[in-house]
């Protein structure tokens, strides 16, 4: 049983004070929500035959790259793990205060994305579907347990950073799967905007966090934003997958710095005054996070070299790349 510590119970009082800014936000956040199921998109058109458009989807979607496939695997198990992030937040945001009003609508949301990856990838048959299935059971039964999970403050810079991260991976993967199959395109650009959605919700939540309890907010967000492990670290095979996903361009360390560089402007950090000593410290470390994660860019693409990779996921179709 998870008994919060002085300090915690300290942060979740200055995020009681939030109830008035989650209601604004989450008010905000539906409205401009256009909501959508995967039964609707996959859908064959009206007045057309269903088995004609299976079909043809499946014509198509062999001209789809394999770096592509694995971009798929990897974004169909990370959405998948959902059941890890919904308790993270239950737990640690209060599962019986006003926070559970959005992490109960944010699960709702993310539930369609895992749905709507692996129903297509089951209509498209772009994936071993039963090699996905148990990697996806090695995943959930592994856990998700992040050094950050007891601190709320953490929790939002965290997601923050996240789900701008899987925003930019479903993006990138629906550009380039696209060219040969379009519908992976429409699924993909409706997972990324609401993940885009989702980002705004976080960031701002932070920023709140950070004019209440700056020095608290500043030590938080210094202890996670020069690295985060992504939610898939303890699937099978993920790193290779995320190399590959990397050598594609679809997201790697200068997609991550270029979203630290973002927040640090959106959060104004280097303009936060009236810091203590701590509060200093940390606010000169996050500063200096950028320069860091573009000499680890640099040191990547520097030591990066051809390789050839094969993924049962993936039919164990050997490619390689630079």
């Amino acid at each position: 049983m998870y008994i919060p510590n002085a300090e915690t119970i300290a942060k979740m009082e200055v995020l009681a004070d939030l109830e008035p800014v989650v209601d604004e936000l989450m008010e905000a956040h539906e409205a401009k929500r256009i909501l959508w199921f995967p039964s609707e998109i996959l859908a064959a058109p009206p007045d057309t035959d269903p088995d004609a458009h299976v079909k043809g989807l499946r014509e198509r979607a062999r001209g789809i790259s394999m770096p592509s496939r694995v971009a798929l695997a990897l974004n169909t198990l990370t959405e998948e793990g959902l059941p890890h992030f919904h308790r993270l937040l239950a737990v640690y945001l209060g599962n019986e205060s006003f926070w559970s009003k959005w992490t109960n609508l944010w699960t709702a949301e993310e539930d369609r994305h895992g749905a709507i990856l692996h129903d297509y990838a089951h209509d498209s048959q772009v994936l071993v579907n039963p090699v996905l299935e148990r990697m996806q059971f090695e995943y959930m039964k592994a856990g998700f347990a992040p050094e950050w999970d007891r601190d709320p403050y953490r929790v939002f810079v965290y997601t923050s950073l996240q789900e701008r991260a899987t925003q930019v991976s479903h993006a990138n993967t629906g550009k380039l799967a696209s060219e040969y199959e379009p519908l992976i395109g429409t699924v993909l650009s409706h997972v990324a905007k609401e993940e885009a959605r989702h980002y705004v919700f976080y960031r701002e939540i932070f920023a709140r966090v950070l004019e209440r309890d700056p020095n608290n907010a500043m030590v938080s967000a210094a202890l996670i934003m020069p690295s985060i492990d992504m939610p898939g670290l303890n699937m099978p095979h993920f790193r290779e997958m995320a190399d590959v996903i990397r050598r594609a361009g679809i997201y790697g360390p200068r997609d991550y710095l270029k979203i630290v560089e973002d927040l640090i402007k959106f959060w104004a950090i280097d303009a936060v005054d009236g810091l203590n000593e701590m509060g200093r410290k940390a606010q000169e470390k996050i500063m200096a996070v950028p320069a860091r994660l573009e000499r680890v860019a640099d040191m990547m693409e520097t030591r990066s070299r051809a390789k050839t990779f094969s993924f049962a996921v993936a039919f164990e179709r050997e490619f390689a790349m630079d």
